[in-house]
């Protein structure tokens, strides 16, 4: 190796963490697009209020498919990651821009979101392996960086629609594609392929098993699954639990999609300090301590709605910030405790299953929509927190 290359393993480009960031940030942000401008479509197409678990289950399903068929065809490792990550940033753009020209057929929409969580599965995972392959000292931080951007862009169509609430629902559209399109194509520009870009092992289905198997693993991958009962489900309903905030108190009015915006992306912070403080206490404490405050939040939440206006949005400010801040430390401790020929199938079956248990979480959460007010939707997710915990305690007495 010579001396440049030398150099640039030691030191990667200033450039290419903060572009990575800013490329992963412009893509996730289409998988809240359809959420941010629902009520818009519920008034125009006169939509039912199941439509809200609907759209976001449908992203969830075509992520699930997505990650499956990437993994199954190592479609990462026959081409170049920031190729695929570049595709499928035009095509999740072109999936949400066409939403705009769907005439009343709500079908459509839940197809192409599909389609749009499809593209998902080329940006979030791949924008990980092309951080890897700039980063192995550090990778931990970097990584806790990207879900942190991946936590804003979740969260960025709401402020497009809190900062412009008279706009119309195509604009904010054909905004969020732009910026997604846009994410794609400086990625492909100006971050070239790694010097640690390695082939990953072949997918291997029998990983699965090996997740019940192993004590450790086991624990990891089911302190992961509770807390994905809870995280989608609270992003998908955080509006609805403000609406009816501040329905129920009339002289305080919210901004609705820009209290949205604040929560959701108030995660980036958990997610970026929780790695700070791991590597003080170990990603296991870090997981088990957030997994236990959102899971307390979730058991109290039918009394946040009592509180005054500054305790009530403090209250939702502190669980979006624990609700996700423990998501990249599972993922960590999954990679860790698998055995190293299938850490990527590992983490793959576990994304999978994790995803899945996000719409059954959802339908379950619009169903219960319909017999209870309110205040008490978040109440059913205290059961994931509460199942990890358990599950995680072995894990967590090793560590």
């Amino acid at each position: 190796m010579n001396f440049l290359a030398e150099q640039v393993v030691e030191r990667p480009p200033s450039r290419i963490l903060p572009i990575i960031i800013v490329a992963e940030f412009a893509g996730t942000s289409l998988w809240f697009a359809g959420n941010a401008i629902l009520p818009d479509l519920q008034r125009a197409w006169n939509l039912g209020p199941d439509a809200i678990g609907l759209i976001t289950s449908a992203v969830q399903l075509g992520f699930i498919i997505g990650t499956l068929v990437f993994a199954v065809f190592t479609l990462a490792d026959l081409y170049s990651p920031r190729i695929l990550f570049c595709l499928c940033s035009l095509c999740g753009a072109l999936c949400n821009l066409a939403i705009g020209i769907v005439n009343n057929n709500f079908t459509i929409v839940l197809l192409l979101r599909m389609l749009t969580g499809f593209s998902l599965a080329g940006i979030y995972p791949i924008g990980m392996k092309i951080a890897s392959g700039w980063y192995r000292q550090g990778l931990g931080n970097a990584l806790g960086f990207l879900v942190g951007a991946l936590v804003l862009g979740t969260s960025f169509p709401h402020l497009l629609k809190g900062i412009g609430q008279t706009i119309p629902w195509e604009i904010l559209l054909l905004s969020v594609s732009i910026i997604a399109a846009l994410g794609g194509m400086l990625m492909f520009l100006f971050v070239p392929d790694g010097p640690f870009l390695v082939k990953g092992t072949p997918f291997n289905g029998k990983a699965l098993a090996i997740i019940f198997k192993s004590k450790d693993l086991r624990s990891a991958a089911f302190g992961y699954f509770g807390h994905m009962w809870e995280l989608y489900t609270f992003y998908a309903f955080v509006p609805a639990v403000l609406t009816a905030y501040s329905i129920g108190h009339l002289h305080e009015g919210l901004n609705v999609s820009l209290w949205s915006f604040t929560i959701i992306a108030a995660g980036s912070l958990g997610c970026i300090v929780g790695g700070i403080i791991s590597k003080q206490i170990g990603s296991a404490r870090v997981a088990w301590l957030q997994l236990l405050s959102s899971g307390i939040l979730c058991l109290l939440s039918p009394l946040l709605v009592y509180l005054p206006k500054g305790f009530f949005l403090g209250a939702f400010i502190l669980w979006g910030i624990v609700v996700v801040g423990d998501s990249p430390q599972f993922s960590a401790l999954v990679a860790r405790h698998a055995p190293a020929e299938l850490v990527g199938s590992a983490l793959t079956f576990t994304n999978c299953i994790g995803f899945a248990i996000t719409i059954i979480s959802i339908q379950l959460t619009t169903y219960i929509a319909h017999l209870l007010q309110p205040e008490y939707l978040f109440s059913i997710l205290t059961i994931g927190p509460l199942i990890g915990l358990i599950a995680f305690m072995p894990l967590l007495r090793t560590t």
